[in-house]
């Protein structure tokens, strides 16, 4: 069982991961979830969030609004992939419940300090001002953080919303930068990753036969967000990002990959937001992140199905 804090700004994928998540609770228990700015502005984020978590009937699970901004640049958000609410494609109920008055970076530092040595994982979804905001200010929780595991950054992939930069980083790359130089325990889940996990018809088709109501929603959700990605590759399905951060701590044998060095650019407009991964290890500088490579799509698919298919 891991106690997992969840930050996020969901992003259709990412409502599939945070779906992923609820339908184990043997594997993982969920502190709290902060909603980001990224996707969409941290206002609809938090809304989107508790979408998510009524919908599987999870709304005991306290949301929090984190750092409505990035550090240094200004917000770029995503509208063009995920609509206008940063969660279109799906007809939710009208949302019940409220962010908590407590700030993100407050209830982070508070849940981390609670909880023992080495014990609670950041499953960290989205831009990392929220984590790096909390680390400066509270650099003593480092030591209660098992590991981050991230959907970020990108090498063999190169970018999704420049031609250097992953969208994730890209958001705040001063604060990725933080992150990376936290000494944490990291594990970098890229879109060298996530290219190769596609949303096919038959793939999506199959989350609607289950029956369910979350079913059907991931099938809509995903549906809607392909649109952008279908006419941009031209492949037979959108890759599907959010997810690979939960089958990675249920599955982490469908990951290879390897320790590396990995940087981030913040100084260039032409670069902003680039990891600089030292895959060949190349230099000799700290290997301070493990960076997944491959992902075996075919059992990953199936175990995402039947996580999916627990829920109402």
């Amino acid at each position: 069982m891991r106690d997992l804090i969840l930050i996020t700004d969901p992003g259709q994928e990412q409502a599939v991961a945070i779906w992923t998540i609820l339908a184990s609770p043997d594997d993982f228990r969920v502190l709290g979830v902060i909603a980001s700015a990224g996707n969409t502005t941290v206002d609809n984020t938090v809304a989107n969030v508790l979408r998510v978590l009524e919908l599987a009937g999870a709304d005991d699970i306290p949301v929090f609004k984190g750092v409505p901004r990035p550090l240094v640049r200004d917000l770029v958000t995503a509208a063009h992939v995920h609509g206008e609410s940063g969660l279109d494609g799906y007809d939710f109920p009208p949302v019940r419940g409220a962010a908590q008055e407590e700030s993100g970076v407050q209830a982070l530092i508070r849940m981390c300090r609670a909880a023992p040595p080495a014990s609670v994982t950041i499953a960290q979804f989205s831009s990392m001002t929220t984590l790096a905001v909390a680390l400066t200010e509270a650099p003593d929780i480092a030591e209660h953080i098992r590991e981050v595991v991230m959907m970020a950054g990108a090498y063999f992939e190169v970018g999704n919303i420049t031609p250097a930069a992953e969208f994730n980083i890209y958001v705040d790359p001063h604060a990725a930068s933080i992150v990376l130089g936290s000494g944490l325990p990291l594990v970098m889940l890229p879109l060298d990753v996530t290219h190769q996990l596609r949303n096919t018809r038959v793939r999506l088709d199959a989350f609607s036969a289950l029956g369910n109501e979350v079913g059907g929603a991931v099938d809509a959700l995903l549906t809607f967000s392909e649109t952008f990605d279908l006419e941009k590759y031209g492949w037979d399905g959108a890759p599907l990002h959010g997810p690979v951060v939960p089958m990675y701590l249920l599955r982490p044998d469908l990951f290879p990959g390897r320790q590396i060095n990995a940087r981030v650019e913040t100084g260039s407009e032409l670069t902003m937001g680039m990891l600089v991964a030292d895959w060949w290890h190349v230099t000799d500088l700290p290997r301070n992140v493990w960076y997944a490579r491959e992902v075996d799509a075919g059992p990953f698919y199936a175990e995402l199905l039947a996580r999916i298919a627990r829920l109402p």
